[in-house]
């Protein structure tokens, strides 16, 4: 008969096996713990970091519910390019009324019945294959004052996320006389007053329907272009907005805004 092995060396081999490999589960499950923990420790503070930023532009919109604005980034960045802009805060009250009439006209008709998104216009934007605008005033002032330009989805999210606070703690008149002092209207035109004397030679006050319209019909395109040598594009645009103008101070659309 054959010496059978000892019971210790008979299982020997297979002891050390299974140390082996509990001992790898082990390093496994502990990695999978540390990288997990890690993802919730950056997640955390990701989170604290936007909440941060969010709690930041709210702070900042309750302060210019009051205070103007000092600057935005389009005219940090064309002072910068350009070496100077040209730019003078009007009061709301210091520009003439039919042109807030015409910018609402041109820009966005349903300012008064929106709370800062035109669902309207935002489907007939979808519908067109999104070859149309849809952003409201509001959005653009959300964006010129606490944003860039740009069609990033970062910045259409916080402009979302914007949107509503500012529609909630501003005033629909506050809004557009915000609007009014950072739109550019020029290549280094800045706000309704730079553009007046620019144009027309004229202050805000004394806008004429027929001029309030025509600055109106160059906000798309600031750069391409002017209310003073109009092309026969701007020109009937003009004359479109000026009867808009006309249109939603009859039927109720301007009395969000008007005094």
């Amino acid at each position: 008969m054959l010496d059978q092995p000892a019971p210790g060396m008979a299982y020997g081999g297979m002891g050390r096996s299974r140390k082996k490999t509990t001992k790898k589960a082990s390093v496994g499950v502990g990695l999978r713990s540390r990288i997990i923990a890690l993802w919730q420790f950056l997640g955390g503070w990701a989170a604290r970091i936007g909440l941060g930023v969010l709690a930041a532009y709210l702070g900042l919109i309750v302060v210019y519910d009051f205070l103007n604005p000092p600057t935005t980034y389009t005219m940090w960045s064309e002072s910068r390019r350009l070496d100077g802009i040209d730019q003078e805060w009007s009061d709301v009250e210091d520009i003439a009324p039919v042109m807030l009439r015409s910018v609402v006209a041109a820009e966005d008709a349903n300012f008064c019945r929106h709370w800062g998104f035109d669902m309207g216009a935002i489907r007939q934007a979808i519908d067109a294959g999104g070859n149309r605008g849809a952003s409201t005033i509001s959005q653009q002032v959300v964006k010129n004052v606490f944003l860039w330009q740009g069609r990033s989805w970062a910045r259409k999210a916080m402009e979302a996320l914007l949107t509503p606070a500012v529609e909630a703690i501003w005033t629909k008149r506050r809004i557009l006389e915000i609007y009014l002092n950072v739109a550019e209207f020029g290549e280094g035109v800045f706000g309704v007053n730079a553009a007046a004397f620019h144009y027309f030679r004229t202050t805000p006050e004394k806008l004429t329907a027929r001029q309030a319209a025509l600055l109106a019909a160059v906000l798309p395109d600031p750069k391409g272009r002017s209310a003073a040598k109009p092309s026969r594009f701007v020109s009937r645009r003009a004359t479109a907005i000026a009867d808009g103008a006309a249109t939603i101070r009859a039927d109720g659309r301007a009395a969000c805004f008007s005094q």
